[in-house]
């Protein structure tokens, strides 16, 4: 980095300013809330032993790379690790508490590119293009920028960019209204526990494929269940199976409406959903409880 000359930010008001920028920028990179909270923290406690911080002339940018780059590491660390997991891998869930820290003027930006349909489209990205897609599309920076930020040079991280837009099919005017979302949500579930199957056919795609992350510690499906028989068939089984051991509420996982289910044994599923010609298409459940740890629920 270039030296600047000038005041510059305290470390404080450096975290209030880009925290959480940064926090989504390493939650859309690897997935994991934990993760990306830790490498957050890492970075300012990185900026703040600099023995000359007032040299770095673009702080942002200096965060932006520390954040990105160990990002970076820890996905090629923990490449095996995620060879070697258990049934389908989710993300962890995004709960509304903290999804709401995001600045404002994102939050429609923030609600088609951190639901978990955009961030399992990301996971078919290789790490560095999962990096540069980012840096450009989300956080609009320059190729030049991105360049400084990855040690690539510009031209390679346009190509790099235009070759991971080219793998991204995503189209946020498939999916309906938050408020017709959250209807259709609580139909689904006011239909379940009164067995209306034709009404549960209305609602559910014909092709609805039922993903759920147990992570190999609690009991789950280890392979997706296809078609909306199976799919209801399926939770008709589980509330016969637990019935009189649940409960449930809506909430907003990952800027869209989702729903808990707690069983009394301490088991809790995280739901998430995603809408094609205003029905249920796909749906997630994390159920892993590592990956349920930083959710302070009541």
């Amino acid at each position: 980095m270039k030296v600047r000359k000038g005041p510059r930010m305290s470390t404080e008001s450096l975290y209030k300013s880009y925290r959480s920028a940064l926090f989504s920028l390493a939650y859309r990179m690897l997935g994991s809330v934990m993760d990306a909270e830790d490498i957050v923290q890492e970075a300012f406690i990185s900026y703040n032993q600099l023995p000359h911080p007032e040299d770095i002339r673009n702080e942002r940018a200096f965060l932006y790379k520390i954040v990105t780059n160990r990002c970076l590491d820890l996905l090629r660390s923990s490449a095996k690790k995620r060879e070697l997991y258990v049934g389908p891998w989710l993300p962890e869930p995004l709960i509304e508490n903290m999804a709401s820290e995001t600045d404002p003027s994102l939050i429609v930006e923030q609600q088609e590119s951190i639901s978990t349909a955009y961030l399992l489209l990301l996971q078919q990205l290789n790490a560095v293009e999962r990096a540069v897609f980012l840096l450009r599309e989300i956080f609009h920076y320059s190729y030049d920028e991105i360049a400084e930020i990855l040690g690539k040079s510009s031209a390679n991280c346009r190509q790099i960019f235009r070759r991971a837009k080219s793998s991204i099919h995503f189209d946020p005017d498939q999916r309906p209204s938050i408020s017709v979302a959250e209807a259709q949500i609580k139909d689904f579930v006011d239909s379940l526990l009164q067995g209306n199957t034709n009404k549960l056919l209305e609602l559910l795609s014909e092709n609805v494929v039922l993903y759920s992350d147990g992570g190999g510690k609690v009991r789950a499906a280890q392979i997706p269940v296809v078609g909306v028989h199976k799919v209801i068939q399926l939770h008709l089984n589980l509330l016969k199976m637990y019935e009189g051991q649940y409960a449930y509420s809506y909430l907003t996982v990952n800027g869209l409406p989702g729903m808990r289910i707690r069983l009394d044994n301490g088991v809790q599923f995280i739901y998430s959903f995603a809408f094609k010609n205003n029905q249920i298409e796909t749906m997630y459940t994390v159920a892993n409880p590592d990956k349920l740890r930083h959710i302070q629920l009541p």
